[in-house]
């Protein structure tokens, strides 16, 4: 139990690499397909690493409980390199999440019934991973909308403050290079397989799956989705310890063992792009389980 500095030490890292590829592009201002390279194979990916990163740091797992301030503050430095002030509102929103697992009406990592209606096609469903970033930030203020609080602008505040220094001095293409890579990272991108493989039901009722793959380096181990429900307080370097400790509660699970290609080795291992274009998107995202949402306060903690 507890939380673990080391998330610190290599999510800072992250933002060091961010700050200086846009160092690169403001001084060589390379040709737009390197730019675009850059922005999705490194900007994409990297961002998509933090965004991971502001998940732990939105349950206090870097400083701890104790230092709620703390935790929130080091969530929207993390935040400065995707150009969108995300942190705050991801760990306000998240707490329905953990509470409503599964639950259509409540749990806002579940599509909503205007996307399982619309996207049923494989072209529209490959646009539906190309914009998922537009339904993930809007889902939550569409379902159970929270109150506005003073943390939520405080980041809105420093990140279009970071944002225009950065127009400022290192140019549009740079501010482009945090932004995109952002919205490219959270689409179309190999780890956008884990928002599939938590969220959407397969080939049981389960309410979410977890991945047991190589990406997690990248996700900090967010694959290990059921094990961090069941355990939301463990901090991300001790999840796989606990799913060897307690193996008899976990090994039985389906599983997925890749977010891009079927490698046949659990019921559940052909999710991301197989399953996302050959099932029904309905078949993936409807949970069993609707409810009436009560209204949620939240601590201050």
């Amino acid at each position: 139990m507890g939380p673990d500095i080391k998330l610190a030490y290599f999510s800072s890292f992250e933002v060091f690499l961010q700050f200086i590829v846009a160092v690169y592009i403001s001084i060589y201002q390379p040709p737009f397909l390197i730019w675009l390279f850059l922005t999705y194979a490194i900007s994409g990916t990297l961002n998509h690493s933090l965004g991971c990163a502001i998940h732990e740091v939105g349950h206090n797992l870097v400083f701890g409980h104790k230092y709620g301030k703390a935790n929130r503050l080091y969530s929207i430095f993390i935040n400065l390199p995707m150009g969108l002030p995300i942190a705050i509102s991801y760990r306000k929103y998240h707490q329905t999440h953990h509470r409503w697992l599964g639950h259509e009406n409540g749990d806002a990592d579940m599509p909503l019934n205007l996307e399982v209606k619309l996207f049923t096609h494989p072209i529209s469903r490959f646009i539906w991973i190309i914009i998922h970033p537009l339904f993930y930030a809007f889902r939550p203020f569409i379902k159970h909308p929270l109150p506005l609080t003073l943390w939520e602008i405080t980041n809105f505040l420093i990140q279009i403050t970071f944002d225009i220094i950065v127009w400022y001095y290192f140019g549009i293409w740079t501010l482009c290079y945090f932004i995109i890579g952002t919205l490219l990272g959270l689409g179309l991108h190999p780890l956008t397989g884990h928002f599939i493989s938590e969220h959407y039901l397969f080939i049981d009722q389960q309410a979410t799956h977890s991945y047991y793959g190589i990406a997690n380096y990248l996700m900090y181990n967010l694959g290990y989705h059921v094990e961090h429900h069941d355990f939301p307080y463990i901090a991300y370097t001790k999840l796989p310890k606990l799913k060897e400790i307690a193996s008899e509660y976990y090994d039985h699970l389906p599983y997925h063992t890749s977010l891009c290609k079927d490698t046949g080795a659990s019921p559940c291992a052909s999710l991301v792009w197989n399953q996302c274009f050959l099932t029904p998107l309905d078949e993936l995202s409807m949970s069993t389980n609707p409810i009436k949402v009560p209204d949620i306060r939240f601590s201050s903690s």
